[in-house]
């Protein structure tokens, strides 16, 4: 005998998050599918640590910075920038949000030492940062596309070491956006 087959669980029309958090359960399921190689671990975990309090953008401006007096006006732009940025971010915004931080379900201990972080998971600041950062370095620049792709790099790399959902990547990822176009706007490139 046959059991019939279930049918979808719907979410209530009163579960405003349900699009959300389905979208966050596809992506999450796709870096299952390679969470747990060395080397994506490595390469994942590393992007994610070198971009703790946005060290990468920092020294990617003081690399330019070295070039010219110009470029070290534009490194002292692009850090204070992320100094607004971390506060709008890290100490305003997320102190509105409470979501909690994805579960690490596995009974093995986390490939790579990773910091912690305590606030809440939305938006996320590392994402944040990174377009920001990459907003800011790739104004009339040829290399623009590497500092997105840099920056998404990032930004997904919070989610694959699951430290923030999908959602609160890609809402850190447009606020990144915003932040940085705002910037460039108010305070514009050194001639």
């Amino acid at each position: 005998m046959s059991t019939p087959p279930t049918e979808p669980v719907l979410p209530s029309p009163t579960d405003r998050f349900a699009g959300v958090r389905a979208l966050d359960d596809r992506i999450d399921s796709a870096f299952d599918a390679i969470r747990g190689n060395k080397v994506a671990d490595r390469f994942f975990y590393g992007a994610s640590e070198l971009a703790d309090f946005s060290l990468i953008w920092h020294i990617l401006g003081a690399a330019r910075g070295v070039t010219s007096d110009r470029k070290a006006d534009e490194a002292i732009r692009l850090s204070a920038v992320l100094a607004v940025e971390s506060v709008l971010v890290n100490g305003v915004i997320k102190s509105l949000f409470r979501r909690k931080r994805p579960v690490w379900e596995s009974e093995a201990p986390r490939p790579h030492k990773l910091r912690q972080p305590l606030s809440s998971s939305f938006p996320s600041g590392h994402a944040s940062a990174a377009f920001a950062a990459a907003t800011i370095l790739a104004e009339d620049n040829p290399a623009w596309p590497l500092y997105y792709a840099a920056a998404a790099l990032v930004a997904s790399s919070r989610t694959y070491v699951k430290i923030h959902h999908a959602s609160d990547v890609l809402a850190g990822a447009a606020t990144g956006i915003l932040i940085g176009r705002l910037a460039r706007k108010v305070w514009p490139r050194p001639e």
